[in-house]
């Protein structure tokens, strides 16, 4: 079961949203270089506001995801795109259902 999971509510800097929208889109293209991440969600909230949601069945993925090249590229485009401090909340899955 899935155990562990991680949710940043990100907001676009005012002409960025589109920019914001294609980086999210971009990141899952480096998730093959993560097999200990079970789950991983890039969704629009409204036209400026975004969030990420991965998910794992133990520390090691979520520390693993934590230093990955995800993780990496937000904190490099970060401060290009994103209004407001950097927040990861960390969370306990309570429960599940995933599919193939």
């Amino acid at each position: 079961m899935t155990k562990l999971a991680l949710f940043v509510q990100l907001k676009a800097k005012h002409g960025k949203e589109e920019d914001v929208a294609d980086f999210l889109k971009s990141a899952q293209a480096l998730l093959a270089q993560e097999p200990l991440t079970v789950a991983w969600f890039a969704v629009r909230f409204d036209k400026s506001t975004f969030g990420i949601f991965d998910a794992f069945d133990g520390e090691e993925g979520r520390q693993a995801h934590l230093q990955g090249q995800i993780a990496a590229a937000l904190m490099a485009k970060y401060d290009e795109l994103f209004e407001g401090p950097l927040d990861i909340k960390q969370a306990e899955v309570l429960a599940d259902r995933l599919t193939s």
